[in-house]
């Protein structure tokens, strides 16, 4: 077989495969015979077909499967060969003429390969990133604390309504008539929860401002939530294309009244948040807490230290060129479910992310950045240990922990994943070896405000 490849502006590039007889001829005849062992034709016994019946069925299919398997190996084996940096797959050209696979050949296949363009990046100890190192202080000690307190409060039943303390309504709901009367037949629902500090309109939020036990209010649910239909049919219990139909006027029997409040910073607070005992008193607990969140905070900073490694190496590297028209292309046969608006929507946002990719690749190797598979289950246990953490599960076993992970790490979409994320602390940690960190002290709050 002979293969040449045409790579004049180096991004656009044009193979072609030229398939001889000789070159598949033998696997052909192989696979015919394999075929005539299992063939089953009336009349003849198996393993007896002639195999001019045989050739005259299957021979134009196992030709055709031939080439297309000695084309494809043919192709991808040059590229590795030669080290091509294809993107995507390579795609059949425009100049590609049709072939008269009936006959003997020569058969000639051109396929257009997107190459990836050429540059170098290295990152050293005279590339200066910044590195922001978050203070732990008293302050933010405070909020770590006042959010736990949050987490594991409990309501208490009150009197009257106090907006500034957030407190939640239970009463019942009643549909009017023009009149203000009950309307018959209407809409009711028993013990129906509100919180009027989410009423958007302070018309109808002013209406529950002074609310006891026992009251009835007159209020408007629609006008309450003139934007959110589906606030109203959860309030009403009704379909959510229903609601338009209920556009009056209801009355809301206050039952109950809820406030919530936070716990004690105490002996129970110190073991609901990191087990019985594990704290003895409130010095402890706060520096419990600073410590869990200089480990969560070094993390957001080595997150953040990638985040401007990324920055700085595209600035360094500069424009690129790409073979945009090749590269849609790829993206339009990727995505065959969409249509040319969604490739042009997105193609720029790709470009952007295929420009990162290379650049990593780069830095990856020159770092020589390598991962096992427990640092792979160390990301999916740090993954796992922050699902639990939003639901306030912060002292789960590390066992449970463990086995959460083996249970994510047998999807594979998961998998993949985690390996791009075990590459990205890999790398992280070598970059910080690697290049001059520009190390700047900030509050949480000048670090969220970072762009």
């Amino acid at each position: 077989m002979k293969i040449t490849f045409e790579n004049p502006d180096k991004i656009n590039g044009l193979m072609t495969l030229t398939v001889e007889q000789e070159d598949y001829k033998e696997n052909v005849e192989k696979q015919l015979k394999q075929l005539r062992k299992k063939a089953k034709v009336p009349g003849f016994r198996p393993g007896m077909v002639p195999m001019g019946m045989i050739k005259k069925q299957y021979g134009m299919a196992a030709k055709m499967d031939e080439i297309n398997k000695l084309v494809g190996e043919k192709m991808y084996g040059y590229i590795r060969e030669n080290k091509i940096q294809m993107l995507g797959e390579p795609l059949p050209s425009s100049k590609q003429e049709p072939q008269d696979l009936e006959g003997d050949g020569p058969f000639t296949f051109i396929f257009d390969v997107a190459v990836a363009p050429e540059f170098k990046v290295t990152l050293d100890s005279a590339d200066a990133v910044p590195y922001y190192k978050l203070k732990v202080d008293d302050a933010l000690i405070d909020r770590q604390v006042d959010a736990y307190a949050s987490r594991f409060g409990h309501y208490d039943k009150v009197e009257a309504y106090n907006p500034e303390e957030r407190d939640m309504l239970k009463g019942d709901i009643r549909e009017l008539d023009t009149d203000g009367n009950t309307l018959e037949g209407g809409i009711t629902v028993a013990d129906a929860s509100l919180l009027p500090q989410y009423i958007k309109v302070d018309e109808q939020k002013d209406l529950f401002k002074e609310a006891k036990l026992g009251d009835i209010i007159t209020f408007n649910p629609r006008k309450a939530y003139p934007d959110n239909d589906a606030e109203v049919s959860s309030l009403l219990k009704i379909d959510r294309d229903k609601v338009g139909e209920h556009t009056g006027d209801f009355s809301y029997q206050v039952t109950e009244i809820s406030r919530y409040v936070k716990a004690a910073v105490d002996q129970e607070l110190f073991d609901n948040v990191y087990g019985k005992d594990a704290v003895a008193d409130e010095a402890a607990f706060r520096e419990k807490v600073a410590e869990e969140l200089r480990t969560q905070l070094a993390m957001e900073s080595d997150y953040r230290f990638l985040r401007d490694v990324r920055t700085y190496a595209e600035n360094k590297v500069g424009e690129l060129t790409f073979p945009e028209e090749l590269l849609k292309r790829v993206m339009k046969e990727n995505n065959k479910d969409k249509d040319d608006d969604f490739v042009e929507k997105n193609f720029a946002g790709s470009i952007r992310e295929l420009k990162w990719h290379l650049i990593k690749e780069q830095l990856v190797e020159a770092n020589k950045v390598q991962i096992a598979d427990e640092d792979v289950k160390r990301v999916a246990i740090e993954d796992a240990r922050a699902q639990f953490a939003q639901y306030g599960m912060t002292q789960v076993p590390d066992e449970y922990l463990e086995n959460y992970a083996d249970d994510m790490l047998k999807k594979k979409e998961n998998v993949n994943a985690y390996v791009d994320r075990a590459v990205d602390v890999a790398l992280m940690s070598a970059l910080k070896n690697a290049v001059h960190l520009d190390e700047k002290e900030v509050t949480l709050d000048e670090f969220r405000a970072l762009n």
